[in-house]
């Protein structure tokens, strides 16, 4: 919980007096330390990502310096796999099909998986919308992976997941990460990604694996040109 409110409203691009009145509604994760309001970086990138805010690159700095690379969100979600027609009829049960399937080393407690997966649901759904959720783990350093992966999964049924738009979530993408800054970063550039209308769209209609990862790279290389763009003008 290294943020505070002004940290918060330069990274959202809002006043200090909208961050004030989300956490007096209860719509801002906050937490209270020494009579100032500080914030968890994962739960504030959450909680734009499901509200489609945009944040600042300033998000993922961290007090200390690192040479740690950045994976390609691609290359995650390759090493992720891509699955269709999962059972499930609850959130639990789909869950549970998506760890079966996911490609983890040997050593990961796969019912371990499951349930902090469901012990992050708990706390807050991850449906972001449009029938599309992001189960991840809230602290990513307790499974000890040294791979960052993303699994897409495509439901055969329409799950309740509690989105904040109310539909079923028929679309999963996994996130396994090793460290909070590669979970933080993967969060938001797939956030981005689903922006996209042509990744949105191969999403949406469940296209084939051969359509998916190439539409992927095609989202990120174009939000990569706009952000130089915007750099330079």
């Amino acid at each position: 919980m290294q943020l505070g409110v002004r940290d918060v409203a330069r990274i959202l691009n809002v006043s200090e007096k909208s961050i004030y009145r989300w956490i007096q509604h209860g719509q801002l994760p906050a937490y209270r330390v020494n009579e100032q309001y500080r914030f968890n970086r994962s739960e504030l990138l959450e909680w734009a990502n499901a509200r489609k805010i945009n944040v600042s690159a300033e998000i993922f700095k961290e007090p200390d310096t690192t040479t740690e690379m950045m994976p390609d969100l691609a290359d995650a979600i390759e090493a992720g796999g891509i699955f269709y027609r999962l059972e499930g009829r609850d959130t639990e049960s789909a869950l549970k099909a998506v760890v079966g399937v996911m490609h983890l080393p040997q050593d990961v407690d796969r019912e371990f998986l499951l349930r902090v997966l469901m012990a992050r649901e708990s706390m807050a759904s991850t449906g972001i919308g449009d029938g599309i959720a992001i189960p991840h783990v809230r602290n990513p350093i307790v499974l000890a992976v040294h791979q960052p992966t993303i699994c897409l999964c495509f439901l055969e049924h329409p799950v309740e997941f509690g989105a904040l738009d109310g539909q079923p979530v028929n679309t999963l993408f996994t996130l396994i990460s090793p460290t909070v800054r590669v979970h933080l970063y993967l969060l938001s550039r797939l956030a981005f990604a689903l922006q996209q209308p042509g990744f949105r769209d191969v999403v949406r209609r469940q296209a084939p694996r051969e359509e998916i990862v190439p539409a992927l790279r095609a989202a990120e290389a174009a939000v990569a040109q706009a952000k130089a763009e915007k750099a330079a003008g």
